[in-house]
């Protein structure tokens, strides 16, 4: 079954989640690991597209909007739909509502922030999955 790991930045942090999902994503990578970031919101996934190519001065994270690069050869994959173009072991979900299907990955990860409606939404999703009964984690960053 798929392993949660909802990640809520805390009060005081500097950034936002997309900043964190930056920081997430690297984590990933580092374990080369493919992942999915599902971003229905076309205008917050050219906002995570832009964050990764300046978030970083002295490195870079290969990464793709789903459609306009080649999903075989592109390790972090931001899409529209949260089902993998490519086999994907990590779905980072930005979306405010479950995935109908976890199948594909093992390990969804749900970065949140302080954003009222954000954090409500992430609520939701957690009583969700532990209804489904997927084991859940959550962990407090502080950026």
């Amino acid at each position: 079954m798929t392993r949660i790991d909802f990640y809520t930045l805390a009060a005081d942090s500097s950034g936002d989640r997309f900043i964190f999902t930056c920081r997430l994503l690297e984590r990933i990578r580092a374990e080369g690991l493919r992942v999915l970031v599902y971003c229905p919101e076309s205008e917050w996934a050219r906002h995570l597209d832009r964050l990764l190519w300046t978030f970083r001065e002295d490195g870079f994270l290969p990464h793709g909007l789903v459609g306009r690069v080649d999903a075989e050869f592109t390790p972090v994959l931001i899409g529209a739909d949260p089902r993998p173009p490519v086999p994907t072991e990590v779905l980072v979900n930005l979306a405010l509502t479950p995935p109908d299907d976890l199948s594909p990955f093992a390990r969804v990860c749900e970065p949140l922030d302080q954003t009222p409606s954000v954090l409500e939404a992430g609520r939701a999703r957690y009583r969700h999955y532990r209804q489904l009964g997927h084991p859940l984690e959550h962990h407090q960053v502080r950026l």
